[in-house]
């Protein structure tokens, strides 16, 4: 496996064995299978991981994109997901999502 260039994390809430906090509960783990699809479309050399709680619960779904290391907050929908990756593709955060 070649080295990402990017790697998308989404919080899942999992606190220990159980997910306990809000993003899972916002249906954070229904954007991972859009973020595949759009990695793949976009040619996109990334990978996509669901993580435990991100502490970050009232600001829920949050992802986070490293190396740029851009937190996501309010992350709900396949548009937000595009519009995120869209400015990821222009070099730049996607200021309406991100967490000042």
């Amino acid at each position: 496996m070649q080295k990402p260039d990017y790697h998308i994390l989404v919080c899942a809430s999992f606190r220990g064995t159980e997910a306990k906090g809000k993003c899972i509960k916002k249906e954070s783990l229904q954007l991972i299978p859009h973020l595949e699809e759009e990695r793949a479309d976009r040619g996109l050399n990334a990978m996509v991981s669901s993580t435990g709680c991100l502490n970050l619960c009232e600001e829920g779904p949050v992802m986070v994109i490293y190396p740029q290391a851009y937190w996501y907050r309010g992350v709900t929908s396949d548009e937000a997901v595009d519009e995120i990756l869209d400015a990821l593709e222009e070099g730049k955060p996607a200021e309406k999502y991100l967490l000042a």
